[in-house]
Order: structure tokens, then sequence, then C-alpha cells
């Protein structure tokens, strides 16, 4: 059968599928445009770059896409209500937050007629997101790379948040690696869409290093490892030298904070500086965020070829899904 639309608000993505945002400069407009071509809602990170660079990267996939373009800013981010006014005055289509929670960024969001998207992991975050008006809603459990709000798995915490959200689009996001599980999730859970992000990571278009893609080719399972994070969050990341070096205590600190990018940090490390040296492809210095069924990717796919290969699959067993119906 038929994979449905997802519609967000006043907007409509034929295939229901959200790339996730990864900062830093991972999710570009080189891949969100792709994506959002293919019929997905593309995803920009924009967390921690500067207000220039953040907007000529809106205005570039704008300029090579009709389809949805959203941006993924984390509150945690000391400039989150900057970066949020540069996406809305950049014209991006949407908005997608986590890793604390805002309740003025709804009414921004109302205000300037863009929708908010926010990511949960649990029902009462997830209930009070839809009642102070998000337009959709991202359940990430642990099973995803990055940042986690949660040590429990996407088909544990999926059923309770679809129980008490009932009048907006609910996403599910959390270590989906094919379109056999994007029709479970949709089909037997009730999701109105999937997000992936690692698998895009591994594709033709995303423009990190080759050593990025090449340390997500070669990571098996053991290999993909909890840290901690200055954000005051557990992360998941593949176990380089650097992982090792703060798991074993070594002082990483920094004398002089050349960002100071978060709201709250402890400083144990810099996180920029980490994340842009795995984008820049240095396996000894970098923080590689991964989701924990990477090592089960062992190939790099042009994007319309990801997606052919989900749809294809999630078509041949999906029945008819129990998700939000838009009036």
């Amino acid at each position: 059968m038929k994979l449905p639309e997802l519609k967000i608000a006043g907007f409509t993505a034929p295939i229901p599928l959200i790339q996730g945002g990864m900062s830093i400069r991972v999710s570009t407009a080189a891949l969100a445009a792709p994506v959002a071509n293919c019929g997905g809602i593309g995803v920009i990170g924009g967390s921690a770059l500067p207000a220039d660079v953040l907007r000529a990267d809106i205005l570039k996939a704008k300029r090579n896409t009709d389809g949805v373009v959203a941006v993924n800013v984390m509150y945690a981010m000391k400039e989150f209500y900057r970066q949020v006014m540069v996406c809305i005055d950049a014209g991006v289509d949407m908005l997608i937050t986590g890793a604390g929670f805002s309740r003025d960024i709804f009414k921004i969001g109302k205000e300037h007629n863009v929708p908010i998207i926010m990511i949960v992991s649990s029902p009462g975050i997830a209930k009070l997101a839809e009642r102070l008006g998000a337009a959709a809603i991202i359940v990430e459990s642990c099973e995803a790379g990055g940042h986690l709000g949660t040590d429990k798995t996407l088909r544990e915490i999926f059923p309770a948040i679809r129980d008490v959200v009932k009048n907006v689009p609910l996403i599910a996001a959390g270590g989906i690696t094919n379109g056999f599980e994007m029709a479970e999730y949709m089909d037997k859970y009730g999701a109105d869409g999937i997000q992936i992000a690692s698998r895009f990571v591994l594709s033709e278009e995303c423009d990190v290093d080759n050593n990025f893609k090449q340390a997500f080719l070669d990571a098996q399972k053991e290999d993909i490892v909890l840290t901690s994070s200055p954000v005051g969050m557990p992360g998941r990341a593949i176990n380089t030298q650097f992982i090792r070096s703060l798991t074993a205590g070594e002082d990483l600190k920094v004398k002089k904070c050349a960002y100071k990018c978060l709201k709250k940090c402890d400083h144990h490390y810099c996180i920029s500086e980490r994340l842009m040296a795995a984008r820049d492809g240095k396996l000894d210095e970098g923080l590689f965020f991964s989701g924990m069924n990477t090592y089960k990717m062992k190939d790099i796919l042009p994007v319309a070829e990801i997606f052919k290969q989900f749809v294809t699959d999630a078509e041949s067993v999906y029945k008819e899904g129990k998700g939000f119906s838009p009036a």
C-alpha cells in the first residue's frame, strides 16, 4: 500500500520522512535540498552556526528545491532565539527544536506563521508541546545519535506518547535503518512518519569529510557507545580516541572558550570544537555522533536511492497506520 503524505501545518511532504538536522555542518543545504527534492523534509542543522552562515545555507537550500526545508536549533544554545529569528527572516518553512524546552518558541512561531516541531522523549513533554501549539512532535528514543533525553527504546516510549498526542502529527525517530521498520512504526504504532539521520551521513550528498563516512562504515556494534556532553545530557557516538580519552578521565578542558555556544556548559571539553573536528574528518580529535544502529549500514548511496529503498521496502508491507488525520 502507498505511504500517506506527511502534512504539517500548511506544508505537505509527499514522503513521510524527515532527515535529521545534524550539527555542526553535517546536515547542510547540500543534503537538505536533495532530501526535499525527493519528497521528504530536508533539515539543516542550525545549532552553533554564525548568523551569516546559517542564513546563507537556508537561502541556498531554498534556491535548490521547491520542497520543504526546516532548520533544527537546540534550545541549549546561548544564541537560540537569535538563530530562530535568522531562520524566520531567511524564509525557512518550519523549525525543529529540542535539547531543552522553550515555551516562547511557540508564540514566536505563531506570530510569524512558522510551524514549530518539538523533539520529545516523554508523554508529559509531548502533551505540553501539543497544548502550547506544536505543529508536529518528534519522539526520539535512546537509539538515536547525538544528545539523548531518555534511556528507553522507541518501541517502549512511542505507544505512550501516541496515547496522549491526538491533534498533530507524531514522528518516530531513533535507530530506524530501513523501510520495513518505517512501515512497522507507521502501521503498528500509529506514527505519521519517521525521522532518520545517520543513514544520511552515508549519502553521496552529505558533504562531511570522507573520514567521517569511513568511521561510520567501519563501526561495529560495540564501537557505538554512550558518552557525556557539556550540554548536560548523555550522547551516543563512535568510540574514537577522543571518547576513549574522555572515558579514561584525561583532562580535556579548554583553558579559554572560543565559542561560548551553550547557555550552560561544564567545559569538560568544547563540543563545538570536537564536532567541527569530526566534520573535517579528524578521527583522533572529533566527536562523531552516531545512531545505535549505524553499524548495520555498509554503503554510501545517493539520497534518491536511499528514498527509493525506504519507500519500496515500506510500501511492500505497509497496510494503514492509525496516526493523525488532518481535517
